[in-house]
């Protein structure tokens, strides 16, 4: 199965083309261009590169979150559109398992975190592929609460963990490794090789963002509305 595969949850963005067997192409950009501005034109390389079309596709493969509220619509809109367009599948992917899968082979506890802002974190915890916690939003405190009673050496990666890495190196001293910075972001084809591990995928009305917390929009529109405002 050829699939396209998105994912702007981060502030890298990414896109590749592949199947069980072979990367055809993959593109990742971190620039001063909002993901936005980057995507559709990846997508147009990745595909180019690939010497295929939408239409030459079997699904699509999308990054929905956790991660940046804003980069997270953009792909998972992006891959509804293209997928509707198109008449594919959709495949969604969890940011912090496939930043999981990024990180390669560890012995020992994988943990991606993603910058949640205001000293929090989302975060889960992997052994060898298998899944030790669920995604969540917590204080730093709280997550390494959590992970250091899963075992004896730890894995950071993701962008949480170069904003993170002073806190968490007092809090765990030499039980805590970092990932590299040319292996700490999601990786596309990490991403897809998930999606087609995957026995189901949806329509591109079920392909839906995942939002771990309320948007700050959303917060702050409760707020003004609890003040008297329209």
């Amino acid at each position: 199965m050829k699939i396209l595969v998105i994912d702007t949850s981060g502030p890298v963005c990414g896109t590749a083309v592949m199947d069980e067997e072979k990367v055809y192409s993959e593109f990742t950009a971190q620039n001063k261009n909002t993901h936005s501005a980057s995507l559709m034109p990846m997508i147009e390389a990745a595909l180019n590169a690939a010497g295929t079309e939408i239409s030459g596709l079997d699904a699509v493969a999308a990054v929905t979150g956790p991660g940046s509220f804003t980069g997270v619509r953009i792909g998972v809109a992006t891959a509804k559109g293209l997928a509707h367009g198109a008449g594919l599948p959709c495949i969604p992917v969890d940011a912090l398992e496939a930043l999981a899968a990024s990180a390669g082979d560890f012995d020992g506890i994988i943990c991606p975190i993603q910058d949640a802002r205001a000293g929090q974190v989302y975060g889960a915890a992997f052994r060898k592929g298998e899944r030790l916690t669920g995604d969540a939003p917590m204080k730093l405190e709280d997550y390494l609460d959590t992970v250091e009673k899963l075992g004896e050496r730890f894995l950071f990666i993701g962008d949480g963990a170069p904003v993170h890495r002073k806190a968490v190196t007092e809090r765990m001293g030499e039980k805590a490794v970092f990932a590299p910075a040319y292996r700490g972001y999601l990786r596309p084809s990490a991403a897809g090789a998930i999606a087609l591990s995957k026995d189901e995928s949806t329509d591109y009305l079920g392909l839906q963002a995942t939002y771990l917390r309320p948007p700050n929009a959303q917060k702050n529109k409760k707020l003004l509305e609890a003040m008297g405002h329209e």
